[in-house]
């Protein structure tokens, strides 16, 4: 029991941090680019923008604070349950990593949401014209697609054994 609370206390160390790492990126955002043009960082493929965005990826769902937040929450408590519900094993290092990115990038746009109506973005790959992002999205999008990896090709059926209600079933295996 003494490794699994080392573990959540990494855990929340590691979470800590990336929403650290979001607020600093994004106040920087707001202090050097509000209301000032794009700046380049390699012309013609890569600028900081900044932009309050009131709605979710690609400007969908505007205006709609009060579901992002509930969503987000939900999202939460799921990772939540899931950590403290994982065994401590190896193997699910990986899964514990990728579950705090998220819940960091979740946290960090939720803070957003609750401060000011919206999320401030600011990352713009010009050169394929991808919407306004964020870190907290960063986190989010990558970590959530090496998740899908993990669970389509790393991971098995049994490995989330500790996610049933018929847990003693998968340890006898």
């Amino acid at each position: 029991m003494k490794d699994k609370k080392k573990l959540y206390l990494l855990d929340i160390i590691l979470l800590i941090v990336l929403v650290l790492v979001d607020r600093l990126t994004k106040y920087l955002a707001v202090m050097r680019l509000k209301d000032k043009n794009a700046f380049n960082i390699i012309s013609g493929v890569l600028e900081f923008n900044y932009l309050e965005n009131r709605g979710a990826a690609f400007g969908m769902l505007q205006n709609q604070k009060y579901f992002f937040i509930f969503i987000a929450l939900v999202f939460l408590v799921v990772m939540i349950y899931v950590l403290v519900k994982c065994p401590y094993e190896k193997k699910y290092n990986k899964l514990h990593i990728l579950l705090v990115f998220i819940a960091a990038g979740a946290i960090g746009n939720l803070i957003d949401r609750l401060r000011f109506d919206y999320v401030v973005d600011f990352i713009f790959f010009s050169l394929i014209n991808f919407p306004i992002f964020n870190v907290a999205d960063i986190y989010v999008t990558v970590s959530t697609g090496i998740l899908i990896i993990l669970i389509l090709f790393v991971y098995k059926d049994h490995d989330f054994y500790f996610l049933s209600f018929k847990e003693q079933k998968y340890r006898e295996l």
